[in-house]
């Protein structure tokens, strides 16, 4: 007896389900690289990388994909059910995918893959000369990908949308406009009446006392080590998804700090992994809507919670366990205002919450000139310092400290770092939401249960996967459109008090 023809939703989902497993597999290969590689062998992981992810595209661009979603189509289902949901973002992935030729892909695979490894190479050298070809390469690469999806015109705009579905530079200008004079302003008010940092309080930690303390605190904030790690990795990232999440961290004995709120931040995006419908995995209502959302998650978490008194409450008597004979002459309002030091940092991923977003303005103003011809890749680090000075208001001692200090460009993530600063804004909306719905919040962070704050990101984030874009998303869980006024409200109460 012949079996039942499928239906066409349970077709589309099988074909998606081929194609999940092939992207979650390119996943590890890169995971791999970044943690476990060795050096010299990058050119076959290369090969590998590039092979696999011409695969992927193969299956997610196949004539069987394109029947299920011309079959789906061809129903009328509710609008905004989720069948109809699914089927119109795997239209448009696909679609995407569809104008990309399988040997662009394999060609750009491959070259991320050796253009991450001449970064870390160049790094670690000061050489910026060495990986400039590659980064060329890498921008060439995608400004033809804008090309091959028809923003001709406006080629940045195609690399936020990847990230950020439904916003573009404009958008983003003019947020980055109202935040930057404010900001500006109180970043200088800080600095102005803080006494010097005390970096003779932060030295000599073990680093296996660090990784205990950060494995504890991690899997205390509700992250779920048997479906996920931590390892260390020369730039910090979480990658992968609910089902194995891999996060890492990087230690260094005379920066304890560092490696804690990396693996807090980290930690954030990994809950948010873990927060998304398993069984939605393979479409899109099983995946992040953006990254300026992820973001959100990773910065609320290492900012609004774990820099606070309420953290802090309940962490300190531990980690002055781990590190009493370092923290034995600290005090505790010592300590919270070490935590909360405000100072001018070259380097992003060790700046403070007050300075860190005109990093990220920096790295806009560059981006949008790489991309509209203004700026070319081998006069980037002069005019890196240029602009570090000027927004920031130092400038590198060399490119290992400016240029060459982030892993984004070596992977082509144009459009990307914007999303850092976005999701600072996001952040501080939903945490003033948040503590209008949960009073009590920081009671609990006090008595070490954050099961409320996360319970309350899975209902009004983390359930909603990719269903509605960043706008409509932040306006549903807050009420408001995004704006920098929360965040310029948040900083305000958090950094002012102790120092004014």
């Amino acid at each position: 007896m012949p079996s039942a023809a499928k239906d066409p939703y349970s077709s589309l989902r099988e074909e998606l389900y081929r194609v999940y497993l092939l992207k979650t597999t390119l996943g590890l290969l890169d995971w791999d690289q970044q943690v476990n590689l060795p050096r010299n062998s990058a050119d076959l992981r290369s090969e590998q990388s590039s092979l696999l992810a011409a695969l992927h595209h193969d299956a997610f661009t196949s004539r069987r994909v394109e029947k299920a979603l011309d079959a789906m189509e061809s129903i009328n289902s509710p609008s905004g059910n989720d069948q109809s949901v699914v089927t119109r973002l795997v239209r448009r992935d696909f679609d995407r995918a569809k104008r990309l030729p399988r040997k662009f892909v394999s060609e750009k695979t491959e070259h991320q893959s050796r253009s991450y490894h001449a970064w870390a190479m160049a790094r670690e050298n000061d050489d910026f000369a060495y990986f400039a070809p590659y980064l060329e390469k890498t921008l060439e690469l995608a400004k033809e990908e804008s090309a091959l999806q028809g923003f001709d015109r406006n080629p940045y705009d195609y690399h936020i949308d990847i990230h950020d579905p439904g916003l573009n530079a404009e958008k983003v200008e003019s947020l980055f406009s109202a935040l930057k004079a404010p900001l500006t302003e109180l970043v200088g008010l800080l600095i102005d009446s803080q006494a010097e940092s005390k970096p003779e309080l932060f030295r000599g930690f073990p680093v296996s006392h660090q990784e205990r303390f950060a494995l504890l605190v991690t899997e205390k904030m509700g992250f779920d080590y048997s479906r996920g790690r931590l390892d260390r990795s020369v730039h910090p990232f979480c990658a992968g998804d609910g089902s194995d999440t891999r996060m890492t961290t990087r230690f260094d004995p005379d920066n304890p700090l560092d490696s804690l709120f990396s693996a807090v931040h980290e930690t954030g995006h990994g809950l948010y992994s873990q927060g998304l419908p398993r069984d939605e995995a393979a479409t899109p209502l099983g995946e992040a809507v953006g990254m300026a959302v992820h973001e959100s998650q990773s910065r609320l978490w290492e900012n609004q919670v774990a820099r606070g008194r309420a953290f802090w409450r309940h962490f300190a008597p531990v980690y002055y366990k781990y590190f009493h004979e370092q923290l034995r002459s600290v005090s505790d309002d010592d300590f919270y205002l070490a935590v909360n030091h405000v100072s001018i940092n070259p380097i992003r991923v060790d700046s403070d919450e007050a300075t860190y977003n005109l990093h990220i303005m920096l790295r806009f103003e560059l981006e949008k000139a790489l991309f509209d011809g203004q700026l070319s890749v081998r006069d980037l680090p002069g005019e890196w310092n240029r602009l570090c000075l000027s927004i920031i208001g130092l400038e590198p001692k060399n490119d290992t400290e400016g240029v060459l200090q982030d892993i984004h460009w070596s992977g082509g993530a144009f459009g990307y770092f914007p999303s850092y600063a976005l999701g600072n804004m996001i952040a501080a909306q939903l945490w003033y939401r948040v503590i209008e719905d949960i009073p009590a919040l920081e009671s609990n962070f006090a008595e070490g249960d954050f099961a409320p704050l996360l319970d309350w990101l899975r209902k009004n984030i983390h359930r909603h996967g990719r269903r509605y874009d960043t706008e409509e998303l932040v306006k549903r869980a807050t009420g408001k459109a995004i704006s920098p006024e929360p965040l310029l409200r948040y900083l305000r109460e958090r950094y002012l008090p102790p120092y004014t």
